[in-house]
């Protein structure tokens, strides 16, 4: 049977619950364990599809279509597991699956409650899908003491109860500030919180203490006995160089060391020989690289999380420093901004996913820049269709051209897509649909034409990426476009709908209609960023 790790936090937000969980779930997969994780989300929102980036930061999709939180990206990149629809759930999924079913009369006329109805419904969540494993790691959303995450802070103190105390351990992330007036650490944000966890019935077993500067013996002494645990269970969590050495960190520190005697279990010392040469490549650079990210959420990194992370593990494989300029494409609409003075200094340009016209004439513009000065350009999702649209505009005499996203256009090289080819057979989708309902979500097939580029960077003809888009690039502009010399060299299984577009006249120009980020890890970069940024180093080369 499955043992069960949960993660809360508390004094402040952003402590970093989902990179601890991610970590610890790398280092008990290093010690031979058998490890899934999973996020408990405590907003209303059903999921965060329609939620704003600056909000909520990216939104993270799985291959089986579920729109999730992008921790569940650290998840997948520590652990290489695969996420799925079953590891994360939001209050308001769960609210509107418990109301569908009082009004189908599923609860006999019994009064719908928070205890149990909401915390069996929390519970089942955590318990379903667990066969053959060892731990499931599961993160607690927001801070302890939130209103809104009281219900899932009362299910895993009953879970505690249901499976036995010898089957759980609740980790416990806070904050040990320093008082620079007062030159020393200070323990009693840490001490607060861990009364708060215990006045909802919950003691900790492990607490991972974020700190600016080390935290002397004295006290940590301090906060174990105050916080009723050991004072080898109160982990010292200090600011990473890279989140990539945070497992090799907390291992130094002892916290899976601590985790397994909770569980009474002893294994081998963890293999973290993959870690540490993902360190030395961190940390020992052959080159650096500047890529150009010309966005429209650029203010805000989380946005572009996973983006960024694959930038830097296609750094890691070609052994160069990747430093990331984050430009507004609205900056290229202006008048008195020189768009060449701008992107002249980089080594590539990437214009990534989004929704919306604002912006989309100054990706546009980066699009035809990369094209006409040899530059490097990757383009994803929206991207992909900005390099479709001036295409169509400037190399296949279309002058009209655009996306029906953006309103009535007579050339339509871009428009909402109906229907496609998913598991289940066809798909069909309208644009009264609600906005999930419209996206192409999750993993498809994908064929690539034997002698593109793409074929040559993923080293075979068929690939399956994952998708998030409401738009498609048309198809009947395809022949067209390739006249202009944009090339479609990947394709649906199907033939219907275009995948991967590219410039065979160029020395790397590549555009894909998936958001291949959401597969790079680490210790597996993807084929298509590693031959970017090789591409942008060859380009270095040149400057």
């Amino acid at each position: 049977m499955a043992r069960f790790i949960f993660v809360t936090g508390g004094v402040v937000s952003s402590l970093g619950k989902g990179l601890l969980a991610a970590s610890l779930g790398a280092l008990l997969q290093a010690r031979g364990f058998k490890v899934r994780i999973r996020k408990f989300d405590p907003y209303l929102n059903v999921d965060p599809g329609t939620m704003s980036p600056y909000q909520h930061g990216e939104v993270y999709v799985t291959d089986d279509g579920a729109e999730t939180d992008l921790d569940l990206g650290h998840y997948e990149r520590f652990t290489g597991v695969s996420a799925r629809q079953s590891d994360n759930i939001t209050s308001g999924r769960i609210y509107r699956d418990i109301i569908a079913r009082e009004r189908r009369g599923d609860y006999l006329g019994a009064t719908v409650q928070v205890i149990p109805h909401v915390t069996n419904a929390i519970k089942e969540f955590a318990l379903a899908d667990t066969d053959g494993l060892d731990f499931v790691i599961c993160e607690i959303g927001g801070t302890v003491g939130d209103i809104e995450s009281l219900p899932f802070v009362e299910a895993i103190r009953q879970l505690r109860n249901d499976l036995g105390r010898d089957s759980c351990c609740f980790v416990h992330t806070t904050l040990v500030p320093y008082i620079a007036a007062a030159g020393e650490l200070k323990t009693k944000p840490t001490q607060h919180s861990v009364r708060e966890l215990t006045s909802l019935g919950i003691q900790p077993d492990v607490l991972l203490c974020r700190a600016e500067r080390p935290i002397p013996e004295a006290e940590r002494a301090k906060i174990a006995l105050f916080c009723n645990v050991p004072a080898s269970a109160v982990i010292q969590a200090l600011d990473a160089r890279s989140i990539y050495d945070v497992p090799l960190q907390y291992h130094r520190e002892g916290l899976d060391d601590e985790v397994l005697r909770v569980f009474g279990l002893d294994a081998p010392q963890p293999d973290l020989a993959r870690w540490t040469d993902i360190m030395d490549r961190v940390d020992h650079p052959e080159g650096e690289v500047t890529i150009g990210v010309v966005g429209k959420y650029v203010a805000l990194p989380d946005a572009y999380k996973s983006l960024r992370e694959a930038l830097t593990h296609g750094g890691m494989a070609n052994r160069v420093k990747v430093n990331i300029r984050w430009i507004d494409a609205e900056l290229f609409e202006r008048d008195d901004v020189d768009l060449a003075a701008e992107l002249e200094p980089l080594h590539g340009v990437l214009v990534p996913g989004g929704f919306g016209e604002r912006g989309s004439e100054g990706k546009i513009a980066s699009v035809r820049f990369a094209r006409e000065r040899q530059v490097p350009f990757f383009g994803i999702c929206l991207g992909m269709q900005m390099a479709c649209i001036e295409g169509a505009r400037n190399t296949a005499g279309i002058a009209a051209a655009s996306t029906t996203e953006f309103g009535e256009t007579a050339e339509p090289v871009v428009g909402l897509i109906t229907e496609w080819m998913g598991p289940e057979g066809l798909q069909k989708r309208s644009a009264d649909t609600d906005l999930g309902g419209t996206m192409r979500l999750g993993a498809y097939d994908a064929v690539l034409g034997h002698n593109s580029k793409v074929a040559e960077q993923y080293g075979t003809t068929t690939i399956r990426e994952r998708h998030r888009h409401r738009y498609e690039v048309n198809v009947h502009y395809r022949d067209a476009l390739e006249k202009g010399g944009l090339i479609f060299s990947g394709m649906s299984p199907d033939g219907e709908l275009p995948e991967i577009v590219e410039r065979p006249d160029h020395p790397w120009f590549i555009g894909v209609q998936f958001h291949p980020e959401l597969k790079s890890r680490p210790f597996e970069p993807h084929p298509l960023f590693k031959g970017f940024i090789a591409a942008a180093l060859e380009q270095s080369r040149l400057v």
